[in-house]
């Protein structure tokens, strides 16, 4: 008998991240840390099982050495499966015409033998780097309702934001007139997420006609959605109410871990409906000696110094006398005795010596001028000496 999916996702997760400095320096983006105990990618994989779609292939390029492993066979999110799963597709040599990819379109192109192979009704697309709960299957039931060939997840953004975004004008019944890729001039404030549902055989029909045009980009944004909408084609717009945010910036990332903290609705990741899975390590209780206020504290820590509006992940020891305040620390790191630190991500691996003092205040520091809007950036693995300094905004990634 022959076996099919009705759908499946495929995850672009290729990207450098370069915006996100010494954090992706060795990682994909997708598998920078985030809430203590998450990687970034734990968020669109557990949307998919939660949304009863259990065939995701997930298209690494750039660093994939961590994000392969934590992926694994796909158990923590229930996709370890005989038939479907999840699957690593990175670019691959054959015969002719094949190379790294070379944009979205072209690495959802290079893979279409895998989204055959299950034969499905309907494709989903997702981006590997957003943080957000969402159930997919709603979107493909408003799909299948509208009879649509296309349908684009939006959600409404301020207009003085909007040219960061590709911006959907629809008419009233939600169908879409024209798609702007990052217009200078928006004319709504409906921005796509980046997550798009198509009728496979559009999809696939586009991104060969895609292929074997030489001037196109190999974008979805710039090329396929446009070319789908001049010949045509039913689009709808699919307005999404959630929590969302792009962590493609240190600020962003920063502040989406900060909204963990309660100072945003609705955004409990320990809810029990849509549980978003990870892959954390077995660790017992943190231990907590000192003083924690309003912060989230990850298996396997010691604290005994202060710890003060931050998020910190699995196995962080911050020794008596240290202080934590404003920060991310993203596990296996040691604050040592009499250490400051302000205002900053701290990747894993790190040890801060004693007494060293690392950023300012937020007040202060984000009068200051610099790529991370003053906050502090320590890369992974790092050390900073006893009594070291370092100034706010700095990216650091190298011993100091």
């Amino acid at each position: 008998m022959l076996r099919k999916k009705e759908c499946v996702a495929m995850l672009l997760a290729g990207g450098q991240g370069s915006r996100l400095y010494a954090l992706t320096s060795n990682i994909a983006k997708p598998a920078v840390s985030f809430g203590s105990k998450y990687r970034i990618i734990d968020f669109p994989l557990s949307n998919c099982i939660n949304s009863g779609i259990d065939t995701v292939g997930v298209l690494t390029q750039y660093q994939p050495l961590v994000l392969n492993e934590y992926v694994g066979n796909g158990q923590p999110w229930d996709l370890d499966r005989t038939f479907g799963g999840v699957h690593i597709l990175s670019p691959y040599e054959a015969k002719k015409d094949t190379s790294w990819y070379k944009g979205t379109a072209n690495a959802i192109y290079q893979n279409i033998r895998f989204m055959q192979m299950y034969d499905p009704e309907y494709v989903l697309i997702l981006s590997g780097d957003h943080i957000y709960k969402m159930d997919y299957n709603k979107m493909l039931s408003a799909h299948k309702e509208t009879k649509a060939d296309c349908t684009i997840a939006c959600m409404q953004v301020p207009m003085k934001d909007a040219s960061r975004f590709g911006i959907l004008n629809t008419n009233p019944d939600g169908s879409i007139y024209e798609f702007e890729e990052k217009p200078a001039k928006p004319k709504s404030d409906l921005a796509s997420m980046g997550i798009y549902i198509f009728t496979a055989e559009k999809l696939f029909k586009y991104l060969e006609e895609d292929d074997k045009d030489p001037n196109s980009d190999k974008d979805f944004g710039k090329n396929i959605l446009p070319k789908m909408l001049k010949a045509g084609e039913k689009m709808f717009s699919y307005r999404f109410d959630g929590y969302w945010k792009d962590v493609g910036t240190i600020y962003s990332l920063w502040e989406a871990n900060m909204d963990l903290l309660g100072a945003v609705p609705n955004f409990e990741l320990a809810d029990s409906d849509n549980v978003i899975h990870s892959r954390s390590p077995l660790a017992p209780p943190a231990f907590v000696e000192g003083e924690v206020i309003n912060s989230i504290v990850a298996t396997g820590g010691e604290i005994e110094g202060k710890v003060i509006n931050s998020v910190v992940g699995t196995n962080c020891t911050v020794e008596k006398g240290a202080e934590v305040v404003d920060s991310v620390l993203m596990g296996n790191i040691t604050v040592k005795a009499g250490a400051k630190l302000n205002y900053a991500i701290v990747d894993e691996d790190v040890v801060i010596g004693e007494n060293a003092i690392i950023g300012e205040a937020k007040e202060n520091a984000q009068k200051i001028e610099s790529k991370t809007s003053g906050i502090i950036v320590l890369g992974r693995g790092i050390k900073v000496g006893k009594n070291g300094k370092i100034p706010a905004g700095e990216i650091v990634d190298q011993n100091v």
